[in-house]
Parts: structure tokens; C-alpha cells; sequence
């Protein structure tokens, strides 16, 4: 689809990115473009997002968990792999050609880059490639990066989008040794404007504002697994308006109590206010819930999904709860689709793997987004939106090497009632030869076209960690007028086994993936493998342990090839192929 004539009407002022819409890419760039191959864990890099500037859209910024800045393997014992204390793993990343090519800024912070044994790591003040302004606030970032870009405040109490501002939210912990705030791990926004760009991308650290603290912190809450969202349509009610989810950790986060929370801020993000949205309890049969996310339509109506349990049938559904008033109130959770759990079990998991045993963990998060007219919607003469809600989630069950069968698949569903009743769209999104992980959903604001990307596993789950574990990741397209699904986009493949937990135990690659769409494009962003090097070593360690075994784990700066536990992100922009 082309792109709506208004999107060119664009302030003098704004940041001088190329004006046009970039053209759509036919490969693929990694994203964390900074980040070492060599040497774990300061190779990996997992759970990317991205966000794409509505008027602005060549110009595209994206998070990850990056460990670029923590002290080598070979740092103290030479077979552990820690997280540094009060270093920072919150990445970003720019692009300023729509998503084509990526930059990694360097800023300065806390960093251990510099420890690379046999000595105990000892961080100090240096070079740094995650979020700055965390150490001088006595905060570590932590990772489980969130973004959206929204309209700046315009000084007169309201909002415009004549600059915009990224909100870019994170966990965070108290440096070793402060107490900022209580409890083990809170949730923190740092804002950029689009004026201070171009200086964050230099590695200025004052372009981006100190880190704001926005959950509602006690000495037992970990709050964990946010998402963030601004509405983002000039003719809605609570245009500007910022929410940000979480499900709240209430017992340092071994369990019960665990809410699904929202925090909504009406100044640009310098105050919060936070509400409990769902019941607390993980008791037994009443389950959990995990995996929320936000949108808003162009009427300003705002959506939170997340995963759970439905009762009496112990089944899990994706729920959804709507606030009707900017987030002040929100009606009562509804189940709005049901699914089977993904993956099977892995003793040295603790819980579900993917792709086999000692293998990476999976989640059966929703994946939401709204055709909402963004970024004006009727404001200036524009259609009115469809407001038409996507809801993706991955369905099971696993097939094993043991028990073949049909592979996972992705069902695509939608409503045009603003959430009263939700109908397939498509029965499964990816290709049926594909066994998806992780996707996410996004649809053009137009409400035209919908995108899905996913790590997609070439072999069925694997009872031994000896045979290769093959993924890529793959971006399709459905066309909605017709429900006709395509690939866009297959990246080159990897072996998971090359990934790795901090803990060598198991393999990493996190917990989602994410894609952004325009009315011409989407951009997309993947954890990806085809640079990490297999080590036969870890194999035979991770076996053990699964056999009920005594193993030492081995040293990978030793016993491993360099490129060991390089996990990287990489994405593109892929155009409308209608």
C-alpha cells in the first residue's frame, strides 16, 4: 500500500533523517551492530524490540539484552559466566534509513568490558553500549527492553507531533550497595526527544534523560516482563497519554502473589500512577499470568492482553481487560482466545524448552496490535481508522523425536468491536513446515496488511543434545482483504546449541521477538544464531546434567570456539507485497 500523502507534512524543525520512507529491504543487517562475535558472554544479545518513528519512519530505534559490557568467562574462575554487579545489559541501537543498516552508540557508564582474566573482575567508569545515566543514578539497567515512540509534550499541557519522544522502558536494579529503591528489581523509563537524536547516536549521554522509576516498589516486589505503549493518534481523547504494563513479582519472585499491573502517565513520562488490573493469586488451580502488552485505538479506548489460566478448565487463554477513560478504570478481564502450551518439559530448565533438553525456553506470550490510523488518524482530514485489534499467540502441542506430529503453529485473530468479539483471521500464520517461536504480530494503520516474524526450529525437540538444533528467523505477511499468507523474509539458519545462558546449563534466546508496521513497510527484529559456534564440550556438559549427572562445567574461553554463545539481533525492513 502507498504511503497517505499527510505523512510528508513534517515540521521544519524535526531531526534531519532522509524525508522519504526508505525503500524496503530484500535482505536482512544485524541490529546489534557493536557487539562483539568473539568472546561470551560479551557475544550475546537477546529479547530485541523495536520502535518506529510515526512521522519520522526512517528513523527507527531498537533494545535488547546486550551483555557487551560485562567481564569475560575467563574473569576469575575460568568456567563461570557471570552477570557483572551494577553493569548495565539494557542495549539500543539506531538506524536512520528505516531500519536498513543500525549503529550501536557508545556512551559511558559502569562497564566491565575491560575484564578479561585471570583476575576478579573489578568494574570502573568506562566505555559502554548499553543505556546511559543508569550508574550515575546509582541503577543498573537490566534488561527486558520496551519501546514506543509518541508525540512530545508541547508545553501547554497537551501534546504534539511537532517533536516526538521515544520512551524506552526496562527493568532496573540499585547498584551494588544503594538503595534507590526497594525491592530486588523495579521498572524504569529513559525518554530521548527526536531534537537529541543525532547526539545519542554520537554517545552523548545527556541527549537521553536521567531514568524515571515507575513501579510502585515494596522490599519483596520483582517486577518483571513489561511493555510500553503511548497513544499515538492526534485525533484521540488521550492523545499523548503513556501506559506501561508489568506483571508484579510480590514474593521476590518466587511465585504468588503475581498481578497484572498498569502504570499510566499524563506529563511525558515524569510521573506515573499504577493500578492492579487482575487478580494477584497463583495458588494451585487459579494459575498465573505473565506476557502482557498494550495498545490504544483511535478513540482512545486502551487494551492489555495477557496469558493465563481459565477456571474451572485449567486451560490457558489469552485475557483482556479495556479502560474506556485513559486508564483510570478498567472493566473486568475476559477471556478472548484459547491455546495449548508450546514446548516440553527440561530438567535443566526447571520447565519448558523449545527445542530440547538442556535447550532455550519458550513462552506462550500474546502478541497484539490495532490499526488505529496512526499517526493522525482523522485529525487532518484522514479516513476513518478500521480500529480493527490483531491478536497472535503460539499454539502446541511440541512435536519430539520421540512422538512426531504437527508443528506449533501461529493463530492470527481479530476484532472490529473494539474487543466485544474477536474471529480468525488466519488459522496459522506461519508456513506449516515451520515450528514458530516467539512471534509477534503487528498491522499497517490502514488496518490493510499484517505482519508476523518468529524463530522458526528446523527439527522437532530433541531428547539429546548431540544432533543439531537448526533455527532462522522468518517474516510473513497476510494480506487481509484475502487472508492470503507469504513469506517475505528467511534468514540465514543457525544451531541453538551455540547459544547459552550466563549459567552454561541451557541454551538462550529469550523471550520475544517484535515487528513494527507502516503503511508501506514493516520493520522487524529477531534473535539469531548463524554466527555461534557449537561447542562439543558444553554439549557434554548439559547431557550430563540432564542424565542426573555430576559435571563440572567447562571453561569456554578454553574449551569453545571464540564465536561460542554468540547470539546477535538482526532484522530488516520488508515492504508490502501487494
Amino acid at each position: 500500500m502507498r504511503t497517505p500523502r499527510r505523512l510528508a507534512v513534517m515540521c521544519a524543525c524535526l531531526l534531519a533523517v532522509t524525508p522519504a520512507i526508505a525503500a524496503a529491504a530484500t535482505s536482512d543487517a544485524r541490529v546489534t551492530a557493536g557487539s562483539p562475535a568473539a568472546g561470551f558472554s560479551q557475544n550475546k544479545q537477546n529479547e530485541p524490540q523495536v520502535a518506529v518513528n510515526w512521522v519520522q519512519p526512517n528513523l527507527v530505534v531498537a533494545g535488547a539484552n546486550d551483555n557487551i559490557d560485562l567481564e569475560l568467562c575467563a574473569a576469575g574462575a575460568p568456567n563461570t559466566c557471570p552477570f557483572t554487579p551494577g553493569v548495565g545489559v539494557t542495549g539500543v541501537s539506531f538506524s536512520t534509513n528505516g531500519g536498513q543498516s543500525w549503529t550501536q552508540p557508545t556512551y559511558t557508564g559502569l562497564s566491565a568490558r575491560h575484564c578479561a582474566g585471570p583476575a576478579e573482575c573489578v568494574p570502573r567508569t568506562g566505555p559502554i553500549g548499553t543505556l546511559p545515566r543508569y550508574f550515575e543514578a546509582g541503577l543498573a539497567s537490566s534488561g527486558d527492553p520496551a519501546l514506543v515512540w509518541g508525540p512530545a509534550p508541547n508545553g501547554s499541557g497537551g501534546f504534539s507531533w511537532a517533536k516526538q519522544r521515544l520512551y524506552f522502558a526496562n527493568l532496573m536494579d540499585n547498584l551494588p550497595g544503594s538503595s534507590t529503591f526497594p525491592g530486588p528489581t523495579a521498572l524504569g523509563v529513559s525518554r530521548l526527544d527526536s531534537d537529541r537524536v543525532a547526539a545519542a547516536i554520537a554517545g552523548d549521554n545527556n541527549a537521553w534523560q536521567s531514568p524515571v522509576l515507575v513501579s510502585r516498589q515494596s522490599q519483596t516486589t520483582f517486577s518483571d516482563k513489561e511493555e510500553i505503549w503511548a497513544d499515538n493518534v492526534e485525533s484521540s481523547p488521550f492523545f499523548g497519554r503513556v501506559y506501561m504494563c508489568n506483571v508484579a513479582f510480590r514474593s521476590n519472585g518466587s511465585g504468588a502473589p503475581e498481578p497484572v499491573m498498569v502504570a499510566t502517565s499524563t506529563d511525558g513520562g515524569d510521573t506515573w500512577r499504577q493500578r492492579q488490573i487482575s487478580a494477584a493469586t497463583n495458588a494451585g488451580p487459579t494459575g498465573g499470568r505473565q506476557g502482557c502488552t498494550l495498545r490504544t485505538d483511535s478513540t482512545g479506548v486502551a487494551y492489555a492482553f495477557w496469558v493465563g489460566t481459565e477456571l474451572p478448565s485449567r486451560t490457558t487463554v489469552m485475557f483482556m481487560s479495556r479502560s474506556f477513560n485513559g486508564g483510570d478504570n478498567w472493566d473486568r478481564a475476559q477471556v478472548v482466545a484459547g491455546t495449548v502450551d508450546v514446548g516440553l518439559f527440561d530438567p535443566n530448565e526447571g520447565g519448558a524448552t523449545f527445542d530440547g533438553v538442556g535447550g532455550a525456553r519458550t513462552s506462550t506470550f500474546p502478541s497484539v496490535d490495532i490499526a488505529n490510523g496512526a499517526p493522525f488518524g482523522t485529525a487532518r482530514g484522514g479516513p476513518q481508522p478500521p480500529n480493527m485489534v490483531v491478536l497472535a499467540f503460539p499454539r502446541g502441542p511440541t512435536p519430539s523425536d520421540a512422538a512426531p506430529g504437527p508443528n506449533e503453529t501461529v493463530p492470527v485473530v481479530f476484532s472490529t468491536n473494539h474487543g466485544t468479539s474477536f474471529s480468525a483471521l488466519v488459522g496459522n500464520a506461519a508456513a506449516a513446515t515451520d515450528r514458530p517461536d516467539f512471534p509477534a504480530v503487528a498491522i499497517s494503520p490502514d488496518g490493510t496488511d499484517v505482519y508476523v516474524v518468529y524463530d522458526s526450529f528446523l527439527q522437532p525437540w530433541q531428547s539429546t543434545t548431540a544432533t543439531p538444533r537448526l533455527m532462522q528467523g522468518v517474516v510473513r505477511h497476510v494480506e487481509v482483504a484475502t487472508r492470503a499468507v507469504s513469506d517475505l523474509h528467511r534468514a540465514a539458519t543457525g544451531d541453538a546449541r551455540g547459544s547459552s545462558t550466563n549459567g552454561l546449563v541451557g541454551e538462550f534466546l529469550g523471550d520475544y521477538n517484535y515487528v513494527v508496521a507502516t503503511n508501506s513497510n514493516a520493520v522487524a527484529v529477531w534473535n539469531d544464531v548463524r554466527g555461534a559456534g557449537v561447542c562439543p564440550a558444553i554439549n557434554v556438559y548439559r547431557q550430563a546434567l540432564v542424565n542426573g549427572q555430576t559435571a563440572v562445567a567447562p571453561s569456554p574461553g578454553t574449551q569453545c570456539s571464540p564465536t561460542f554463545g554468540n547470539s546477535d539481533i538482526f532484522g530488516g525492513s520488508f515492504g508490502d507485497p501487494s
